[in-house]
């Protein structure tokens, strides 16, 4: 029988592709590998005719092309952006979410029922998860990119600097990235009341809902500052997570929380909607500085979403 297995030992194969072609070539070995001529080729009234391949086997033909045509995409993708290695994909999201609960050390008095504040997401998979914050700078450099290279992230936005082009975090929104709270107009909150703090995250709710379509349940702190105030406020607005980061990465640098200065399994990674007018480089430059020690490391970018 003529099966043909694709090779999957390149930097884009996955666990759950190797599965679904296992499956595959067994079904087709039980269902068609059998001996004699019509197993190598058949003649018939008209001549040779094409070898028989059970419907186990064409569809294992097809997922293996599939695969090829994916990784084949990614790899001139990888080469468009002026990537060295090709992005990993991360695994499926995981059908039993992890549970999220305060960092050690980052929790608030009386904070059991409050929005968690985590750096990272307990997992065993080898996926880092990519929040951009603010939405000062608005490259469409930046959109193509990610589109191009089908790299998920999040985004954290605040009003007062996303309020004169909207439109573009809608193309943003409509590519299926998530859009989340990062308050009216980013202030120190820690420094303000209770009343104040929540005016700031429920009117960016406001916000959210009005232009984008849906209140977010996923807020960050401005610099991640916050005290119980404000995860009681973020409550009383409809939140339910809120993440910090454990690395933030530059145009020219990377910064660390942990001693060890390296990724860990969910590891949550902050950058900036910033250009040259503040840093020395494009958000496209930020990218590429990311996705180079992500990949050397051995991870993929998973979608913080999948895994709350």
């Amino acid at each position: 029988m003529d099966v043909r297995v694709p090779r999957l030992t390149g930097p884009g194969s996955t666990v759950a592709a190797r599965a679904g072609l296992a499956v595959l070539a067994a079904t087709a070995l039980a269902v068609g590998c059998t001996g004699g001529e019509g197993a190598h080729g058949a003649h018939g009234a008209h001549g040779p005719q094409e070898p028989f391949r059970p419907p186990a086997a064409r569809a294992l033909d097809e997922y293996a092309t599939k695969l090829r045509a994916a990784y084949a995409q990614r790899v001139a993708a990888a080469k468009r952006w002026g990537l060295k290695k090709v992005p990993l994909v991360a695994p499926p999201p995981p059908e039993d979410k992890p549970v999220i609960t305060f960092r050690k050390g980052f929790e608030v008095h009386d904070g059991d029922d409050l929005p968690p504040i985590f750096t990272t997401v307990p997992t065993k998979d080898r996926v880092v998860f990519l929040t951009i914050d603010d939405g000062d700078e608005k490259d469409p450099a930046f959109l193509r990119m990610m589109s191009d290279l089908k790299i998920p992230y999040t985004a954290f936005l605040s009003d007062y600097l996303i309020k004169d082009d909207y439109g573009y975090f809608r193309k943003m929104r409509d590519r299926g990235v998530t859009l989340n709270n990062h308050t009216l107009h980013h202030p120190y909150l820690p420094g303000l009341s209770y009343e104040e703090q929540r005016q700031e995250i429920c009117g960016m709710q406001d916000v959210m809902e009005e232009q984008f379509g849906r209140r977010p349940t996923v807020f960050r702190p401005p610099f991640g500052n916050y005290n119980r105030d404000t995860l009681r406020a973020a409550k009383s607005c409809g939140i339910r997570y809120a993440p910090i980061w454990d690395e933030e990465v530059y145009a020219d640098h990377w910064e660390y929380r942990e001693w060890d200065r390296s990724l860990h399994p969910g590891d949550i990674v902050l950058t900036h909607f910033r250009g040259r007018a503040d840093w020395n480089g494009t958000m496209p430059d930020v990218i590429r500085r990311f996705l180079k020690k992500v990949t050397d490391e051995g991870y993929a970018v998973a979608r913080l979403e999948d895994y709350l």
